[in-house]
């Protein structure tokens, strides 16, 4: 596990209607600013907004598939929502290995960050995860 403070890897998506819907549908979570362009223009967006929970899921997407990758484990999220996300919007989840907590149990802290199309910070945050014993990460 040596060197690899510092190391990170990111993914990219468009948020679709059809994300927001299937979302809204998967959580439950059918609140009007999210699924009702109506009701969602008298919100202090002016438009419908993402979940924040379903941005930030592109974190997991990093953390499980790319860094530390399959067979980690999530043991802590923070996440500090800063901007609304809007449907059409492409953001970057960014992570990256800030400290090693526990070398012998391969628990580590990542910084986790999403930006927007504009590099604005959407969401920021940090993890705590087990990852999978498989040598340097």
């Amino acid at each position: 596990m040596e060197n690899i403070i510092g190391k990170k890897e990111e993914v990219s998506k468009t948020i679709t209607e059809t994300d927001v819907y299937l979302f809204a549908g998967v959580s439950g979570d059918f609140n009007p600013v999210h699924v009702n362009r109506v009701e969602a223009e008298k919100s202090i967006f002016k438009k419908q907004i993402a979940h924040g929970i379903l941005v930030s899921s592109l974190i997991s997407n990093v953390i499980g598939m790319k860094l530390p990758g399959p067979g980690t484990i999530y043991m802590e999220q923070n996440l500090k929502f800063k901007k609304p996300v809007f449907i059409g919007d492409t953001v970057r989840a960014v992570v990256e290995v800030s400290e090693i907590i526990n070398e012998e149990k391969n628990v580590l802290k990542l910084s986790t960050i999403v930006h927007n199309q504009n590099e604005e910070v959407v969401i920021d945050g940090y993890a705590v995860v087990k990852a999978p014993k498989k040598g340097e990460i």
